[in-house]
């Protein structure tokens, strides 16, 4: 039996990519995820999610991720919920893979967690059984193992932004060091960064107060 499993890494901040992950991988071999170590990738070190990343491609039949721009997702969210934005990629990445899973295992975003399932259904081309559960990238091996790719897909798009644009920190809104990356920009250049969510809370509290400034 094939089981693929779903997470996404950067939901939640103002700079940065979302990016999703699907693993799949026989329930035969699935010890093999667990003798590597997985878990939540919040629960690991940055040095322990690089570890364990080759591992994981190696381990499992196929594993594909999809990023989606802070542009994209912007303009989406004039349309439509960032939870049926996740469940659309969703959708797209489990079409995408060659060999189809019997059951998919998704860490739900919504408060009734079987809501999620059915939005993904919407989306995909094949007939399936999917487990919408919160906190499913703890307890799912399958669903770890998605968490750590996406996590380190997204820890190196954030370190490429960087490269370019200087220290930026998570891109989190809690992050002092992404607050005053942020403030520093829109002081030297009057706008956000490309990057940068426009729709964000934080973001559009930034702006305006850079502007109110301007005109005192």
């Amino acid at each position: 039996m094939l089981i693929a499993g779903i997470d996404e890494a950067g939901r939640g901040p103002c700079l940065g990519p979302m990016v999703l992950a699907v693993t799949l991988i026989d329930k035969e071999n699935e010890e093999a995820l667990i003798q590597i170590g997985v878990k939540d990738s919040k629960l690991l070190s940055k040095e322990e999610r690089e570890r364990q990343f080759p591992l994981i491609q190696g381990a499992v039949i196929e594993n594909h991720c999809i990023h989606i721009s802070p542009q994209e997702i912007d303009e989406l969210m004039d349309k439509i919920s960032l939870n049926e934005i996740e469940a659309m990629l969703a959708g797209k990445l489990l079409n995408s893979l060659t060999q189809k899973p019997d059951v998919v295992y998704v860490d739900s975003p919504d408060i009734v967690m079987a809501e999620f399932a059915n939005r993904i259904k919407k989306y995909i081309s094949f007939p399936v059984k999917i487990i919408s559960e919160h906190k499913a990238d703890v307890n799912y091996p399958i669903v770890s193992a998605a968490s750590i790719i996406a996590k380190v897909e997204r820890d190196n798009a954030i370190k490429k932004i960087a490269s370019s644009f200087g220290e930026i920190g998570s891109g989190y809104s809690h992050d002092d060091v992404t607050i005053n990356f942020l403030k520093k920009y829109l002081l030297e250049h009057n706008m956000l960064p490309e990057f940068a969510r426009k729709s964000w809370a934080t973001t559009k509290v930034l702006h305006n107060e850079r502007f109110q400034t301007r005109l005192y």
